[in-house]
C-alpha cells in the first residue's frame, strides 16, 4: 500500500482512471465518493482545514504520472461543498475550507473537552482551547481558529458560553457555563 507521508492511501490512488472524471454518471458517482472519503480522512488524519486545489498533495499520484484536472479538483471538493463538509474561501474557488467535522461535532468536541477537564465554570483564552497544554493530544489542538470560533459562536448560541473580546484576536475568551 501507498503511502502519502504517513497516511496510507487507498487502493484506488494507484488506479489511473480514478484521476480523470469519469463520463458514466454511476462510475463518476463512485468516483466522487471515493475522493471525498479520501480527502476528509487525509484532512483529519493530517490536521488539515485550508485546501488549495492546486497545491493539495492528494490530487497529483507521481508514481503513476497522474494529476487530476482543475475541473475534477473542483468537482470534488464541490461535492463536499454540497454536503456541509467544505465551503469555499474566495469566489475564485483557490481556497477551501474542509470540515472534517461539521460545526455542530466541534461544538460537541468543545463541550466535551471542557468536561473531561472540568471547565464548566472555568474561563479560558480561545488560544487555550487551541493549544493550551489541556487540549494537547485532543482533536481541539491546531484547530483552525475560524472553525472554532464558530463552534464557540454556536454553543454561545445555545446558552452554554459566552465570548468576551480582549484587545487583541490572542486574548478573545470564552467563559463556559454547562
Amino acid at each position: 500500500m501507498q503511502k502519502l507521508g504517513d497516511f496510507k492511501l487507498p487502493n484506488f490512488f494507484n488506479y489511473p482512471p480514478y484521476f480523470t472524471l469519469q463520463p458514466v454518471k454511476d462510475t463518476r458517482e463512485k468516483q466522487i465518493q471515493l475522493w471525498k472519503e479520501l480527502i476528509l480522512d487525509y484532512c483529519r488524519t493530517q490536521k488539515i482545514f485550508i485546501v488549495e486545489p492546486e497545491n493539495f498533495p492528494l490530487f497529483t499520484n507521481s508514481g503513476i504520472e497522474r494529476s487530476l484536472s482543475h475541473e475534477a479538483r473542483e468537482v470534488f471538493l464541490s461535492a463536499l461543498v454540497s454536503e456541509g463538509r467544505a465551503e469555499w474561501m474566495d469566489k475564485g474557488h483557490r481556497k477551501c475550507l474542509v470540515l472534517w467535522h461539521r460545526i455542530q461535532d466541534w461544538a460537541d468536541l468543545v463541550l466535551r473537552f471542557v468536561k473531561d477537564n472540568g471547565l464548566e465554570d472555568s474561563v479560558m483564552t480561545v488560544e487555550e482551547i487551541r493549544s493550551g497544554i489541556e487540549s494537547r493530544g485532543t482533536e481541539l489542538y491546531g484547530i483552525d481558529r475560524t472553525v472554532l470560533m464558530r463552534a464557540l459562536k454556536l454553543l454561545e448560541h445555545k446558552g452554554k458560553l459566552a465570548i468576551f473580546k480582549g484587545t487583541s484576536a490572542d486574548d478573545e475568551g470564552v467563559k463556559f457555563s454547562i
